[in-house]
């Protein structure tokens, strides 16, 4: 047999960790992609959303008292009907006895549908101004008021004066309305009528350069005759009396189906047409009444019988309706009142269908979402009263002195040995720091070092350090839960202690963390970890979420007999319950959670051992912090749904289905991936909406917080100089974590899998001592 030698310096082939930790990167880059693909969609939800409801780009400003000496006498003489015919300003006036009702500002859910009742009860048919972010919100009121032969005619997008606006707002506010028609009614219209408009009359210097645009795009541009006033609601026969033109005029009349309570303009209008209709007038649209003015052009001029000489001046669009308008005294009526509409077609006609869904969406999203902004407030405000009433009970009952009842004892002392198992992988840089926290231990102990295939000669600095009672153990690269497991094969005695080989423990937390076994019930304890390189920022963050959430969490779940998670840093089991549960698993990322679970279905009990305190080095980065924290996130949900089958179990071991997995499904899942709504929402409310209420609500939600950190530092005795960062860390550490839970919900819901992450290591965590 023939044997060849690898070529000189070929690379060495990647280790087994090495190809799975290569495949979950490249596994994780379309993920967090969705997940920023998912926050940017609820933000273009909301800034749809508010922009229909001219929260965002609304100009509430509105020009009074302006120079008119540019526009022309003729024009300011005219009639309230201004065309540009072959780019020539024209006017044109209401046949006498003709009235064209005029509806302004609409469509509503609620005041359209009965002006329309009205109007088709009466006969009659209307033009309605529409605003086209109603239009986009109420679709089939507009197909309804098409369908009925009513005419539309656009206010805008957003009710602007456009004598303030640019020339690209200006057309931008056309093109969206006329999309926002298409989509709803399948229509375009070429009538346009200005908010705050009225006779044309008041047409100043500022607004006749918007009118003169208007009419190069083609645009006919409707005032007013007559104005209700039905705004002021001033009652019914005001209405009436106000709305009726003199001495036989025709007339445009201006009335509003929007803008508030419309009851008396429906009550007003029925009166109205029949009072109108009594006095000999008809009613048409502002199609119908040019329809009128063009057949009466047509047989005034001679041999012009059948033609449409005064339309056919006009220029696309406008010349098209027009040419409609004129086609004859024998054109269809419903036609000429519609005259001005066209068909919509193509892309407009798919881009308003578009636009439609879109705000269909936004109108359903939102709203449900600020309803559930509530649930999740109230469960957060809610969590944080729970944690202070069971932490400080917690605290009273585990540190009451000799008073009634006696101090508090787990039951005699706990002297035996026990064995403390440190997996170590590339841990060069702490192991040493960490072995020799653990030789002033208090408490007799034996060490095992699973060395967990280090390339960094980790196993070799353990047993240079000479301890008599440490033992190293060499195994291949095969991962944490396996190095704690031939950790608790090779324990000598019935309790063992694990720890990671970055962390440092005090001289008494063994002893501390082991006499919960006094009590027979207890089958593990979880200790106090705490950040030791807590003074860069992001170690101060880690620190605050450490002592406020981590720790007061566990009060809380110690008493009601349900924790979670017992800490890699610092716990204690059994070693015959951890033997019983099948050992540390593979199946989840989060392997403390998975046993801590599997004891507590075993019947055991599991408890906080605040006494027991061990120092940890915190991640340095923010990359490698999305690193532990999608882990942990991500193991939490694998081992959450590994036990799934706890929510039917029954009796002491059915405890934390019933109590404990809908608290941490509720606390730790679900209100962390919609709490960044109540950030979102309070972002946007500070831009535009109100910023100084919103501000002021987020400063409250920052003092409960504050208060709940104080408290909980308190509890710890450590120095509050660390709470100056919380305001920050509530801005910028906290949306990195909402967003790392984000991440670790689309990779559960993809399906896709996650393998052990080392992280660098610094061993600047020395002695507790050292510790600031």
């Amino acid at each position: 047999m023939n044997t060849t030698k690898p070529a000189r310096g070929r690379r060495r082939a990647p280790s087994r960790m090495e190809r799975a930790a290569g495949r979950a990167a490249a596994l994780q880059k379309p993920r967090v992609v969705l997940a920023l693909l998912l926050l940017l969609a609820l933000v273009s939800v909301m800034l749809l959303d508010g922009y229909l409801r001219s929260e965002i780009g609304n100009d509430a400003r509105v020009r009074d008292g302006a120079a008119y000496d540019e526009v022309p006498r003729k024009i300011l003489d005219g009639g309230p009907i201004l065309t540009f015919a072959d780019g020539t300003a024209k006017t044109q006036s209401v046949p006498k006895k003709t009235i064209v009702l005029t509806f302004d500002d609409g469509p509503t859910a609620n005041w359209t549908p009965q002006v329309l009742e009205v109007l088709e009860e009466n006969g009659v048919q209307g033009t309605f101004f529409m605003v086209g972010s109603m239009v986009s919100r109420y679709p089939d009121v507009v197909k309804t008021l098409v369908d009925q032969g009513n005419e539309v005619g656009i206010h805008t997008f957003t009710h602007v004066d456009l004598s303030y606006q640019s020339t690209a707002r200006l057309r931008r506010e056309l093109k969206q309305t006329q999309l926002a028609l298409a989509g709803a009614a399948g229509v375009t219209t070429t009538l346009f009528r200005a908010p705050y408009s009225s006779e044309i009359s008041a047409v100043d210097n500022y607004s006749w350069p918007v009118y003169e645009e208007l009419g190069g795009l083609g645009y006919t541009s409707v005032f007013v005759d007559t104005d209700s006033d039905d705004w002021k609601k001033p009652g019914v026969s005001k209405i009436v009396r106000w709305a009726t033109p003199k001495n036989g005029q025709g007339a445009i009349v201006l009335m509003h189906d929007a803008g508030g309570d419309r009851s008396q303009t429906v009550a007003a209008l029925g009166a109205y047409i029949k009072k109108m209709k009594a006095k000999g007038y008809t009613f048409t649209t502002v199609s119908g009444a040019r329809a009128e003015l063009d057949r009466a052009a047509a047989a005034a001029t001679t041999g012009a019988r059948g033609t449409g000489g005064t339309a056919g001046a006009r220029q696309v669009p406008g010349r098209q309706a027009d040419a409609a308008a004129g086609a004859g005294a024998g054109a269809d009526a419903s036609g000429a009142a519609q005259a001005a509409q066209r068909k919509a077609t193509g892309a407009t006609l798919y881009e308003g269908r578009a636009l439609v869904y879109a705000v269909a969406f936004a109108e359903w999203v939102v709203p449900a979402l600020s309803w559930f902004l509530v649930v999740v407030g109230v469960a957060v405000m809610g969590r944080f009263a729970m944690m202070l009433v069971l932490a400080r009970r917690h605290h009273r009952q585990r540190n009451r002195g000799r008073g009634r009842g006696g101090p508090f004892s787990w039951g005699p002392t706990v002297t035996r040995p026990v064995t403390v198992i440190v997996p170590a992988y590339n841990e060069k840089e702490c192991i040493a720091n960490t072995l020799k926290s653990l030789a002033t231990s208090t408490h007799p102990i034996e060490i095992i070092v699973v060395d967990d295939g280090s390339e960094d000669g980790t196993a070799e600095i353990a047993e240079s350090l000479g301890m008599p009672n440490v033992r190293v153990i060499r195994q291949e690269n095969a991962g944490k839960p396996a190095a704690l497991n031939n950790g608790v094969r090779n324990a000598r005695h019935d309790i063992v202690v694990m720890m990671d080989g970055d962390t440092v423990f005090e001289p008494d937390a063994v002893h501390q963390l082991v006499q919960p076994f006094a009590d027979p019930e207890i089958g593990a304890v979880a200790g106090n970890a705490k950040v030791g390189n807590r003074d860069t920022v992001i170690g101060a963050w880690q620190h605050i979420e450490y002592v406020m959430g981590f720790n007061l969490d566990r009060r809380m779940y110690d008493l009601l007999r349900c924790m979670p998670t017992i800490p890699g840093a610092i716990g204690a089991f059994r070693r015959d319950a951890v033997l019983e549960a099948g050992g540390m698993s593979e199946d989840t990322l989060a392997e403390d959670t998975d046993i801590t679970i599997a004891m507590h279905r075993a019947g055991w009990r599991v408890v906080y051992q605040e006494h027991a305190k061990a120092w940890t080095e915190a991640p340095g980065s923010l990359k490698q912090l999305w690193s532990q924290r999608y882990r942990w996130s991500y193991g939490t949900m694998q081992a959450l749904w590994k036990h799934r089958k706890s929510l039917t179990d029954r009796g002491s071991s059915g405890r934390f289905g019933r109590v404990g997995m809908p608290l941490v499904v509720l606390f730790q899942i679900v209100t962390p991936v919609f709490a960044p709504l109540i950030d979102v929402f309070t972002a946007y409310s500070m831009v535009f909406i109100d910023f100084r209420a919103a501000l002021l609500a987020w400063l409250a939600v920052l003092a409960v917080q504050l208060v709940c950190a104080a408290y909980a530092f308190r509890l710890d005795r450590e120095k509050y100089r660390y709470l100056a960062m919380l305001p920050l860390q509530q801005l910028a550490y906290r949306q990195m974590m909402y967003l790392v839970l984000i991440h670790s919900c689309v990779t559960a819901l993809t399906g896709g899998r996650l393998r052990w992450q080392k992280l660098k290591r610094t061993g600047e965590v020395g002695t507790p001592a050292g510790v600031s």
